[in-house]
């Protein structure tokens, strides 16, 4: 006679077994950063399924941090690639040193007018923690030692849509190895 804890473990098992089954035999795919959304600052969606097959860089952002002045880097590599098909998106978040303590016009007002930025913006979004947004969360899942640390970390979706690089707070906009991931990631496309 078999008992209950027999029965749910086979049960189990099996499932696991066929979940593996699936994968090999492609039938369930990951998800992708193209399942994600983010609330704009002004007030639409940013929706990253809109960029399906285009290389992406995710940022976390903050107006009151010594990386701010990143911002005029970030429009720079937009203009640069953004013809091709290259997007940039700011995400401001308050999670590091409660350096974006503000709201939606103090936010603008950095990005917007201080910094001339034209690329999208985020609403004010969690990116560490259980909280976290979505987005954060799948890619900390994707690269759990590649995770925020600060202000102005910087995930490269390739045109996958999986992260294809990740660049640390200190790393400028306009490094080498930035320009060079955005045209390879686009070399894909």
């Amino acid at each position: 006679m078999l008992n209950r804890r027999t029965v749910l473990t086979a049960a189990l098992v099996a499932t696991a077994a066929s979940a593996t089954r699936a994968l090999a035999d492609g039938g369930m795919s990951r998800i992708s950063a193209y399942a994600f959304s983010f609330p704009a600052l002004s007030g639409d969606d940013i929706r990253l399924a809109a960029f399906t097959g285009k290389p992406l860089l995710v940022v976390n952002t903050a107006s009151l941090c010594g990386y701010t002045p990143q911002y005029a880097g970030l429009q720079e590599l937009w203009s640069e690639f953004r013809e091709r098909g290259f997007t940039v998106i700011g995400v401001p978040s308050n999670d590091f040193g409660s350096q974006e303590p503000g709201g939606t016009s103090e936010i603008s007002e950095t990005a917007h007018h201080q910094y001339g930025v034209t690329f999208p913006i985020a609403a004010k979004a969690i990116v560490v923690g259980p909280m976290a947004h979505p987005f954060y969360k799948w890619a900390a899942d994707a690269r759990p030692r590649e995770v925020p640390r600060w202000n102005f970390h910087k995930y490269l979706i390739g045109c996958d849509g999986y992260v294809a690089e990740v660049f640390a707070s200190a790393v400028e906009p306009t490094d080498t190895r930035i320009k060079m991931a955005v045209a390879k990631a686009l070399a894909d496309s």
